[in-house]
């Protein structure tokens, strides 16, 4: 029996289990945190020209003499659109669009995990992300003079935390879904966008919504996460709010527990068809 005389000699350990899924994550982070430093205009885009559909907002519930919470409530709303942009683009269209560059093939021959990998896309999209909406918070609460009255900071660090988690866990799960759409996931996403620009209520309280159009967009993280944190950070919170807050946190824990659950089902799922069929891999033309 021969033995190759490079691996002989190579001292170097295989990572397997939680370490090779850790070292995973990190690595597939890295270039996300690293490539946002490296496209300034990025951060035009991203950062100056959201704040203009929130000045107009703003200025139409000034022209209304709306309680000047609610600027407040535009400014968060348009903070957390930032994230709804990153999963919606760069979670849930990655397997798609790493498909379509000839790479999906590399990540299921891989040793580790379709889930490290993800969740790596994950960590690297919300760190950016979030330096991001904090710049919109910053900016548009100095332009606009919104006042804040944080009930808790512990409460409002849960509540963001558990919504992120949920988002991400859900932007997982679409991964899969709009891979196996194939194209048909480009006209899912321009379907879904706008409405859920409305249901979500980034602009408005989610009360204002009938009660089972909201109950029904509760689904989606970012309706429950955006009241919660708005019961949080002003006077007026409380009473504008869809539901209780401990049972909006619940919920939340719910979502976030469904779609990691369903993000990982789907993920198996999608390498057995790979492994099986031999063409998921393959760009269709």
């Amino acid at each position: 029996m021969t033995h190759d005389p490079v691996l002989a000699s190579s001292s170097v350990p295989l990572a397997r289990g939680w370490r090779l899924f850790l070292q995973s994550v990190v690595a597939r982070a890295y270039p996300r945190i690293i490539g946002q430093q490296r496209e300034k205009s990025w951060l035009f885009f991203d950062v100056l020209l959201p704040l203009l559909s929130v000045a107009a907002y703003v200025l139409v519930y000034r022209a209304m003499r709306a309680p000047e919470d609610y600027v407040g409530f535009v400014v968060v709303g348009g903070a957390m659109l930032a994230f709804w942009m990153n999963v919606l683009w760069s979670m849930s269209m990655q397997l798609y669009w790493e498909r379509e560059q000839g790479n999906l093939a590399l990540y299921i021959l891989a040793p580790n995990s379709m889930m490290a990998i993800l969740l790596g896309m994950a960590v690297g999209g919300l760190t950016a992300t979030t330096l991001r909406a904090l710049a919109i918070i910053l900016l548009g609460s100095w332009l606009f003079q919104v006042s804040f009255a944080v009930v808790s900071f512990w409460g409002l660090f849960l509540v963001f935390l558990l919504t992120m988690v949920a988002l991400y866990g859900m932007g997982m799960m679409f991964a899969s879904v709009f891979l196996l759409l194939g194209r048909e996931a480009w006209a899912a996403l321009d379907a879904i966008q706008e409405p859920v620009y409305f249901i979500s209520g980034f602009y408005f309280p989610i009360r204002a919504l009938p009660f089972w159009l909201a109950t029904a967009a509760s689904i989606l993280p970012l309706t429950l996460g955006l009241d919660a944190m708005r019961q949080l950070c002003f006077r007026t919170g409380a009473s504008l709010g869809f539901l209780s807050l401990q049972v909006e946190v619940g919920i939340l824990g719910l979502l976030a527990l469904l779609f990691l659950a369903g993000a990982r089902f789907l993920l198996a799922y999608v390498e057995r068809v790979a492994v099986r069929e031999g063409r998921l891999t393959e760009a269709r033309r």
